[in-house]
């Protein structure tokens, strides 16, 4: 396995596991039996911080959309090298950070962390049509 897919491995693993603090919430907040019936109108909201994290959670499935294929890419060209893995590490980093910044309400922390993420999909991208 090469450190490329090894870090879509961990985000997917990472985007896999973020709804397990929000449905934890929704329990809370519901009850058990409010959580296993069908969705209403008129059910409790989730906290705040859940809301946002599943804003998060949306946000990173949109983006594993993105970066999924980039490394699939490169690991089907047969190409990795120091820039593309550390790239893909920092996507990941960028985007647990994002999940965390975003759950706790933090604005400009939860742009950067974006932004940082956005910035190592570049890289792989820039490194594919070099690489081809």
């Amino acid at each position: 396995m090469t450190r490329e897919m090894f870090w879509l491995t961990l985000t997917v693993a990472l985007t896999g596991l973020l709804w397990v603090p929000y449905i934890i919430d929704r329990i809370n907040v519901r009850g058990v039996m409010g959580t296993l019936a069908n969705p209403s109108r008129n059910d409790k909201p989730h906290s705040p911080w859940a809301q946002r994290l599943m804003f998060a959670h949306e946000n990173a499935a949109e983006n594993l959309a993105i970066f999924a294929p980039l490394v699939l890419v490169l690991n089907a060209i047969d190409y990795s090298s120091t820039t593309t893995a550390l790239a893909c590490a920092v996507y990941f980093w960028a985007r647990l950070a994002h999940a965390i910044v975003y759950t706790l309400g933090i604005p400009v922390a939860r742009t950067v962390a974006f932004t940082v993420g956005f910035l190592a999909q570049a890289a792989l991208v820039l490194a594919i049509f070099r690489a081809v």
